[in-house]
C-alpha cells in the first residue's frame, strides 16, 4: 500500500455526514470547522444532485481555533440558524481541525439541549471517507435519538440503506418491501429530500426525509435491514435497543445472485411463500438480460473504481454476465474480503497504470479525463458526477435496476466498439 494518495478516490467523512443528515426531515447539517470545508461540500453536492444543498458552518478560524474550546463557536452557529429557521434537529459534526483540536462537541451538545435538539457524531476528514461519515452519523442518530421499546411489531421495517444508495433506489427497496405488507421506514431517507423533485422554493434546511418524532419511535421495529457492509454495524447496534428485533444484512441489492438472496431471506421472514407477479416477472426479464448482454460483457475487461461498498456491489454484478474486473476501492472496508475479483486500495494513479490492459472505467466525473487519454469505454458512477443530470433517479438495485444496470453498460460498450473500429 502506497504511504500517500496520488489523484485520490476518496470523499471525506464529513461529506457521508452532510448527505445523512440531509435524509432527515427539517434537519439543518452543522459542519464544525472552517468556511471552506463546508463551501466545498456544498458545491460538490449542488453539481452533482442539481438541487440546493443545505447545510452551515461554525466557521472556525486560525484564531478561534486557538482560543475557543468549541462551545462558542457551536452556540453562536446556532443561535445564527435559529434566527431565521427553526430546525428540528441540527446534525453536528467535526471536520480535522476540530478534532486535532480536540473540540468537546458532546458537552457543547449537552450545554444546548434545551435550546435546540442536536445528534452530534465525530467524522474526523484524516481518516475513513465517505461510507464510514454517513455510518457514524446512522449510529449517532440511533444512539442519541431512538428511544427503547419493551415491544416490537413484526410488520414495522426499518431499513438502513449505504451512502451510495440513490435516492430512487432507496424508494425502490422501500416499494419492493411494503409489497409484502410491511410499513417501511428509511433510516437517513434521502428518497423524498434530494430525488429531484420541484419544490416550492429554495429552503435553509433539508427539504425531505424521515421526522425526528418518527425515528425516536423506531424503537418498536421488529426487522431491521441494513444494505451494504459500511451499515452493517448501524443494524447492529439497533439491536441494543432492542432485542426482540431481527436483522436481516446484505452487503449488496445488484444482480441475480443478491437479489434472490434477499428475496429469500424476506420471505422466510414474512411468512409468504412466494413474491408478487409482478417481482417473478422482473427476475425472468433479469435472466434473459444476462443471457443478451454475456455477448459484449462477457469479453470485457473492466475496471471499476469506487467507494467499497458499490465497488462491490457492481463487480459481483458484472461478474455474474462473464465480465473480468479489477477493483479499487477509495479505502479499507470490512467488504474486501467478500470480493470475488482482483480488489485493492488505491487512487487515480493506481487506476491509470491498470488501465492500458483493459476496455473500460467505471468510475465518477474524475475518470472521465483518463477515458479520453487512453481511448476506454467510461460508465459513470459514485460522487461527483458533475457529466450528467437525473442521478437521483438512477436505479441499479433489485431485479429491474440490475437489468438497467447490466443494459446501460452493454450499450456503452456497443458503442464504444463501433467508434473503436470506425
Amino acid at each position: 500500500m502506497k504511504p500517500l494518495h496520488v489523484n485520490p478516490l476518496k470523499l471525506s467523512q464529513p461529506m457521508g455526514a452532510t448527505l445523512a443528515f440531509l435524509g432527515v426531515k427539517n434537519c439543518m447539517p452543522l459542519m464544525h470547522g472552517a468556511q471552506g470545508c463546508a463551501s466545498f461540500t456544498k458545491v460538490l453536492f449542488t453539481r452533482h444532485f442539481n438541487d440546493p444543498i443545505a447545510i452551515q458552518t461554525t466557521a472556525v478560524n486560525d484564531i478561534t481555533a486557538v482560543i475557543d474550546g468549541g462551545e462558542y463557536s457551536i452556540s453562536e452557529a446556532i443561535r445564527n440558524i435559529t434566527q431565521k429557521v427553526t430546525p428540528d434537529l441540527v446534525g453536528l459534526f467535526t471536520t480535522g481541525m476540530t478534532e486535532t483540536k480536540g473540540d468537546d462537541i458532546k458537552g457543547a451538545s449537552l450545554l444546548l439541549k434545551d435550546k435546540q435538539k442536536i445528534v452530534y457524531a465525530h467524522t474526523p476528514d484524516f481518516e475513513g471517507g465517505l461510507e464510514s461519515g454517513w455510518s457514524l452519523c446512522v449510529q449517532s442518530m440511533i444512539t442519541q435519538l431512538i428511544t427503547p421499546k419493551e415491544r416490537i411489531y413484526k410488520d414495522k421495517v426499518l431499513l438502513i440503506p449505504n451512502v451510495n444508495l440513490s435516492p430512487i433506489e432507496v424508494e425502490k427497496i422501500k416499494e419492493n418491501l411494503e409489497l409484502f405488507d410491511f410499513d417501511v421506514y428509511a433510516l437517513p431517507d434521502l428518497s423524498d429530500s434530494l430525488d429531484g423533485h420541484l419544490g416550492v422554493k429554495q429552503g435553509a434546511l433539508s427539504s425531505g426525509g424521515i421526522g425526528v418524532e418518527t425515528i425516536e419511535n423506531l424503537g418498536d421495529a421488529g426487522l431491521i435491514i441494513t444494505v451494504g457492509r459500511s451499515v452493517k454495524k448501524c443494524g447492529e447496534l439497533f439491536l441494543d435497543k432492542n432485542t426482540q428485533s431481527t436483522h436481516l444484512h446484505f452487503d449488496s441489492l445488484c444482480g441475480l445472485e443478491a437479489c434472490d438472496d434477499f428475496y429469500a431471506k424476506i420471505l422466510a421472514y414474512s411468512g409468504h411463500k412466494k413474491p408478487l407477479a409482478s417481482i417473478q416477472r422482473w427476475r425472468k426479464r433479469l435472466q434473459d438480460i444476462l443471457l443478451d448482454t454475456h455477448f459484449v460483457l462477457g469479453k470485457t475487461k473492466a475496471i471499476i473504481a469506487d467507494e467499497p461498498d458499490n465497488a462491490y456491489a457492481m463487480a459481483k454484478a458484472l461478474q455474474e454476465v462473464g465480465t473480468t474486473i479489477t477493483a479499487y476501492i477509495a479505502q479499507r472496508s470490512e467488504v474486501m474480503e467478500a470480493f470475488t475479483c482482483n480488489v485493492c486500495v488505491g487512487d487515480f494513479e493506481d487506476v491509470e497504470a491498470e488501465l492500458l490492459s483493459h476496455d473500460a472505467i467505471i468510475s465518477n466525473y474524475h475518470a472521465e479525463r483518463l477515458s479520453h487519454i487512453y481511448h476506454k469505454a467510461l460508465l459513470l458512477r459514485g460522487f461527483p458526477n458533475y457529466e450528467q443530470i437525473g442521478i437521483g433517479l438512477r436505479h441499479n438495485v433489485l431485479y429491474e435496476g440490475s437489468c438497467h444496470f447490466l443494459v446501460e453498460f452493454s450499450n456503452v460498450m456497443i458503442h464504444h466498439n463501433e467508434i473503436s473500429h470506425a
